[in-house]
């Protein structure tokens, strides 16, 4: 009997991957961090009944067009903009996710990074560790209270009320805005609900936890950072094209807000020329949002199941469409 095909565009650990060679005939590209290239995905994808993807995978209508036997695309992340769904969706295609395995682990991420950039962390690491530290003084590497501060949380998802729960132990106000209200969050949070504008006006940590959409893509732009406070931050732990990147240097180097903490960007993976990195306000980190191991395997596996279901003749626990 033959065993329905699965491809995995990156590799991934094999303990993970063996008890599912039982039931499929599994292939990976074999190499962790460097990406498919376009060529080998289209073979594969004409091959495939499943396939397992990654976030940074073009999963295009050209693509879906060449996969015959494709039932079901995996992608490892909750986001899946990158994935064509209408194309999908044409051809009966099963798209699953991530969600929910991450939420916790995202937010903590999320919330290290909002602290880092308010206390001046990664910067004060490199002071010391570049010999600079020669003395006490009262504002040396002098940061910004997080305690007792409000924060705005732009996206109440699973993460934004995640994130909101870390700040009620820093005795924090919680203002979110959200395409709909979510009471239940308001009553059992204390979480209150702000029109985008009046939101950026109070907060002292703006978070961007919103998905991409078109509504959502540059919503942080020269318009929003201006409506900041002078004194506040800007963190985005979403996705990169949520914010007009320019605008944002500008608003830094202006001044008009105090800094900036990011661990996406509008083109990923960036390099060292990149004018952000110039700034010692802000601090940048490679997308990690996720990345603990015990999350990553996980999501691994949850991708896994989802194939197993679908290649069964079942639902996905967490099917998009």
């Amino acid at each position: 009997m033959v065993k329905p095909y699965l491809f995995v565009t990156r590799k991934l650990p094999e303990e993970i991957i063996r008890p599912f060679r039982r039931h499929f005939d599994i292939q990976m590209w074999p190499y962790e961090e460097k990406p498919i290239n376009r060529e080998t995905l289209e073979k594969e994808a004409r091959r495939a009944d499943a396939i397992l993807t990654m976030l940074s995978d073009q999963v295009d209508r050209s693509l879906l067009g060449q996969a015959e036997n494709l039932k079901i695309i995996a992608n490892l992340a909750v986001g899946y903009d990158n994935i064509d769904l209408s194309a999908a969706r044409d051809r009966g295609i099963t798209v699953s996710n991530t969600p929910d395995v991450l939420t916790e682990t995202t937010a903590d991420l999320t919330f290290a990074l909002l602290m880092a950039t308010a206390r001046r962390i990664v910067e004060a690491d490199s002071f010391i560790k570049k010999g600079q530290w020669n003395n006490w003084a009262p504002f040396l590497m002098a940061g910004t209270d997080v305690h007792h501060k409000t924060l705005g949380i732009v996206g109440m998802g699973r993460i934004g009320e995640a994130v909101a729960r870390r700040a009620r132990g820093f005795s924090m106000d919680v203002l979110y805005h959200n395409r709909t209200r979510h009471l239940q969050a308001e009553e059992s949070l204390g979480v209150q609900y702000a029109e985008f504008e009046f939101l950026l006006e109070q907060a002292d940590y703006v978070v961007c936890l919103a998905p991409l959409t078109e509504e959502t893509k540059h919503m942080f732009g020269e318009k929003a950072f201006s409506r900041m406070k002078k004194s506040a931050f800007f963190i985005n732990a979403s996705r990169g094209k949520n914010v007009d990147e320019q605008a944002l240097y500008q608003a830094l180097i202006r001044e008009e807000i105090a800094g900036a903490g990011l661990d996406v960007f509008e083109d990923e993976p960036i390099d060292s020329s990149h004018p952000l990195l110039t700034l010692q306000q802000v601090t940048c980190l490679p997308h990690i949002g996720s990345a603990t191991i015990e999350t990553r395997k996980r999501m691994i596996e949850l991708c896994l199941e989802n194939i197993a279901l679908v290649l069964s003749g079942k639902k996905a626990k967490t099917f998009v469409i």
